[in-house]
């Protein structure tokens, strides 16, 4: 992973990591041990589904570029959709209080959502490589 992208996943990850870690305390006091589970559990799917989806989009944009917009909007859904599905399928689970778990998802998503764009804006990446070439005299 060059570089900026490394960057990047760090930048959207840390901050999320570290919502998720407010969320746990925060769900321990509450839901007790449950609900703290629920929060980690919630943020490490959050980690999980947007790292895998900013290594495919980056990966996308290197091999094939004229795709990259189509594939950010279509990948976006496709995360909100699989965590929607994790959210409906923990529904009535009792390993871990399944309201911290979708506080913690909603938190998470947003939280990295918004790191990724900031950093997006933040980095300084060319839209065009540029061309070496060679001086002749």
């Amino acid at each position: 992973m060059p570089s900026n992208d490394a960057r990047i996943l760090l930048q959207a990850a840390v901050p999320t990591a570290a919502v998720g870690a407010i969320a746990a305390v925060v769900s321990a006091v509450v839901a007790g041990g449950e609900g703290a589970i629920g929060a980690a559990v919630g943020t490490l799917i959050v980690i999980l589904f947007m790292g895998i989806g900013l290594y495919v989009l980056q990966r996308t944009a290197k091999s094939l570029p004229h795709l990259f917009q189509a594939m950010g909007l279509m990948l976006f859904a496709a995360q909100i959709l699989l965590l929607f599905i994790f959210l409906a399928a923990f529904k009535h689970t009792t390993l871990f209080n399944p309201k911290a778990f979708a506080f913690t998802l909603l938190a998470g998503t947003i939280v990295w959502t918004v790191a990724q764009t900031r950093a997006h804006m933040k980095a300084k990446i060319l839209y065009v490589e540029p061309e070496k070439s060679e001086h002749s005299s």
